[in-house]
């Protein structure tokens, strides 16, 4: 099946510790249903100094269920992703307004 939320897309959280929060997809975990958000469920590692880096506390994006996020349309608001043909392309669109994404 194809993917409703790709890396890139920018999402808003729909449930949480982080509901109502935006941003931009970084990663999929398509195996797991996840997708990691950038300054989303955030949480801090701590970090072993290294010659190569400096240790320390570090805040990390962790994943969140898919079902929790919203792909953004063109309004800003939350909407859901649907599937069509155009010509011969199999394309995604928001279900508010009809349009491409």
């Amino acid at each position: 099946m194809a993917a409703k939320l790709r890396k890139g897309d920018k999402v808003v959280v729909l449930a949480g510790k982080d509901k109502g929060k935006q941003g931009e997809i970084t990663r999929v975990l398509p195996k797991d249903n996840k997708a990691v958000v950038e300054g989303v469920n955030v949480a801090i590692r701590h970090q072993r100094q290294t010659q190569a880096s400096q240790g320390g506390r570090i805040p990390t994006a962790m994943p969140i269920d898919l079902s929790n996020l919203a792909l953004l349309d063109a309004n800003g608001k939350a909407t859901r992703v649907g599937f069509r043909l155009e010509g011969d392309q199999k394309v995604r669109f928001a279900k508010t307004t009809g349009e491409a994404i």
